[in-house]
């Protein structure tokens, strides 16, 4: 058994290419030494959060009674003042789950992500990773690594190789959700224009009014070509609403509490939102990707942070996350 060996996660990347692997983790570092846990789930523990990773595992004990193969991630998250899982029991949060290149391919396994086998990866006491040899039929090798940062912000970075010719249109999008436990209010909040606009957009409160109506929002930028057939089925990725934001962090409201999503603006991640992702009345926070110019062979990654806080209203949110969205973007403001 090999035994871990930490090392700090800069996120200052230069990179010779668009969308370049930070290169941090065990699939594009051969020196991140690991072990691999008997059980089929870690619990990270740091300041007020605990976090319980999972790969694509059932789960059905104390602590996870009842969790569902193939809702990777962070099974629960909870905080010192809500015992009680941010998450739908059953699901996750941050849970890696399609793979796609716009075309009806993804009709063969619309989950590839959630069937292929995935093999938890223990760094230290805060970090754990998710590796995942190549999915049938993408043949997309990778690896996510969930870091509990000091004040149990969680700093989530996924890398991956494509090892074969087969995102037929160029480019690779993928995509990760959140399903949130019964939340009183379904709406994500961002600052968003209309898609066209120059300003600097308003503080927006989102509902989506139904699955994959108004459901995804792209970043304000010149977006690359991205082409989806008018069959694909996977409407949470082609439902795109009138808005495109323009500071790339976003959050939701949960019985007191803030789950906040941060993002670096340079790997220009779309958001995503259903008001009944998660079944019922348990909204899916979500979040997707898309890749231009892909090569086999080549390593692609981003990185992004999670907060989970107690919730006053926007002001504090914004000034409680403040040293995140920074470290994420120097040119973050207020």
């Amino acid at each position: 058994m090999t035994y871990g060996l930490a090392y700090g996660l800069c996120l200052v990347v230069v990179s010779t290419y668009p969308y370049a692997a930070p290169a941090v983790t065990s699939l594009t570092r051969g020196d991140v030494k690991y072990t691999t846990p008997e059980e089929h789930f870690v619990t990270l523990r740091r300041g007020e959060i605990t976090a319980i990773i999972v790969g694509n595992h059932a789960i059905d004990n104390d602590e996870l009674p009842g969790h569902r193969a193939g809702y990777n991630g962070v099974a629960c998250l909870m905080h010192a003042r809500r015992p009680e899982n941010l998450f739908v029991g059953a699901l996750a949060g941050l849970n890696f789950e399609h793979i796609h290149d716009g075309t009806l391919s993804v009709s063969q396994e619309k989950f590839a992500p959630r069937t292929a086998p995935m093999h938890l990866r223990k760094i230290d006491a805060q970090t754990v990773e998710l590796y995942q040899p190549p999915t049938k039929p993408w043949m997309l090798e990778s690896c996510g690594r969930f870091h509990l940062l000091e004040d149990g912000v969680i700093e989530y970075t996924f890398e991956c190789i494509p090892r074969a010719e087969v995102f037929t249109q160029g480019y690779m999008g993928l995509f990760w959700a959140s399903y949130i436990a019964d939340p009183e209010d379904r709406a994500i909040n961002f600052f968003a224009t209309t898609s066209g606009a120059e300003d600097a957009g308003k503080l927006l409160h989102s509902v989506s009014p139904q699955h994959g109506v108004n459901a995804t929002h792209p970043p304000a930028v010149q977006l690359p070509d991205i082409r989806i057939d008018p069959e694909f089925p996977l409407k949470l990725v082609t439902g795109r609403s009138p808005y495109v934001y323009t500071k790339p962090w976003y959050y939701g409201v949960s019985h007191g509490m803030a789950f906040v999503q941060m993002f670096r603006p340079d790997d220009h991640i779309w958001f995503a939102q259903s008001p009944s992702g998660g079944g019922g009345r348990n909204p899916a926070w979500d979040f997707q990707w898309f890749v231009p110019n892909v090569r086999v062979g080549r390593a692609y990654g981003f990185i992004m942070r999670a907060a989970y806080l107690p919730y006053h209203d926007h002001e504090q949110v914004a000034r409680d996350c403040r040293s995140h969205r920074e470290a994420m973007d120097p040119r973050e403001s207020p």
